[in-house]
């Protein structure tokens, strides 16, 4: 396929590489605690990401060198709140800080400003100043809301990261992107603002309905394939563990994702080159997000069928190999993620692929694997063949392959 110009090529891809050997050194495990530490080397922003289980009941005493004031306000909602707000509040109170918590509505369509609008009240109501901190407990959502709260109150406070979905825990947590959504588009307003610590109890997955454990899964797939073999490997022969929440499983999965995750940002925390491949396959993801309207799909479940979507449009970009596109559906399928688009007409196909925030100049931009473990930023890629590709993957309109919740 001519036409598509390669942006960051295999020179990113040794980057990438070099970068999470260097965050994998970083990596400790303190085996008395077992507790995991991936650090992510920011310069004077450097944060740490905890992982283990319990560590909800050690917050308080983690965040004591962390946030500088004592004032906190915890952003939630209530379903999150009901199993695990009162934990983390008796740890941070036991640790002297002064606590106010507030629930947001729960849902992908209550991720926008409106909603921050209201925690601003919130935080003038707890007299919130800028030694104050905000945390996040709670998934992809809740982190962040709370994250973009927590950079423009004030001009920005102290904010954390506490995890309790498997999306979040391997992904959205770490790497400093928040914000909302806008009525044309997922992520259209939002900033780039660091944590100063995650703490990810992998505890709080106990109580993960099985649809958000599998779409968390579906991030998975997709940093083993952006830049881990290994990890890749692993999941094809242990993903059943993962998805049962088998602890070993998860320790591993949880600390090398973000482990790649952190090796990235490193090179390139503000995605104006490299960083931009953590995005694989969410072009198609997300314009089906945007056509569905927020409501159908798990943001998890979405990049899941657009990973196939990349793979398939690389095998004829990039010349990868079916063979990969076949083992990525493997895994999909095995997880019990969408593996096929719902049908819609190739217009509404182009104008929500437009809308992707990734595009430059009306370029759409497509991330795409040239092999498991390596990725490309591509422009102009033939819009006719990316639609093409989603004609080819759109399933028969029986709802066979919607997620099994929709059904």
């Amino acid at each position: 396929m001519t036409g598509a110009k390669t942006e960051a090529t295999t020179t990113n891809e040794a980057k990438t590489t070099k970068a999470a050997t260097r965050s994998k050194e970083a990596m400790t495990t303190t085996v008395a605690e077992a507790i995991t530490r991936v650090e992510v080397g920011l310069g004077d922003r450097a944060y740490p990401i905890e992982i283990g289980a319990g560590l909800l009941s050690q917050a308080g005493e983690r965040l004591a060198g962390t946030v500088r004031g004592n004032k906190i306000l915890i952003v939630t909602n209530a379903i999150v709140n009901n199993l695990w707000g009162e934990k983390l509040r008796q740890s941070l109170k036991k640790a002297g800080f002064s606590v106010a918590t507030k629930e947001i509505p729960d849902g992908e369509d209550h991720k926008r400003i409106e909603t921050v609008a209201a925690l601003y009240d919130a935080c003038v109501e707890a007299r919130l100043n800028r030694t104050s901190a905000v945390v996040a407990l709670g998934g992809g959502i809740v982190g962040d809301v709370a994250g973009f709260l927590a950079a423009t109150y004030m001009r920005g406070i102290d904010f954390v990261q506490v995890p309790t979905t498997l999306l979040s825990q391997v992904d959205s947590s770490v790497g400093g992107k928040v914000g909302v959504n806008h009525r044309e588009g997922k992520n259209l307003i939002g900033a780039f603002y660091q944590p100063k610590r995650v703490i990810i109890d992998t505890d709080t997955l106990s109580t993960l309905p099985a649809r958000e454990v599998r779409a968390g899964y579906g991030e998975v797939i997709k940093t083993a394939l952006l830049g881990d073999p290994a990890l890749f490997a692993f999941l094809e022969t242990s993903g059943a563990d993962v998805l049962r929440l088998d602890a070993a499983a998860l320790r591993r999965v949880v600390a090398d994702c973000c482990r790649t995750k952190a090796g990235v940002v490193e090179q390139d925390e503000r995605e104006s080159g490299l960083r931009a491949i953590l995005n694989l396959g969410h072009t198609f993801g997300h314009a089906l997000e945007t056509l569905t309207g927020y409501q159908t799909y798990r943001h998890g479940e979405a990049v899941a069928v657009g990973l196939i979507a990349a793979c398939r449009l690389a095998e004829f970009v990039l010349g990868l190999p079916e063979t990969v596109t076949s083992r990525v559906r493997n895994l999909v399928k095995a997880a019990g993620l969408p593996a096929h688009f719902p049908a819609f007409p190739a217009e509404d196909w182009r104008k929500a692929l437009a809308m992707d925030k990734k595009n430059r100049d009306d370029q759409v931009t497509f991330i795409l694997p040239g092999a498991i473990g390596q990725c490309r930023v591509l422009t102009d890629v033939s819009l006719g063949l990316a639609l093409q590709v989603i004609e080819e993957i759109q399933g028969v309109c029986d709802g066979s392959d919607e997620p099994a919740e929709v059904r």
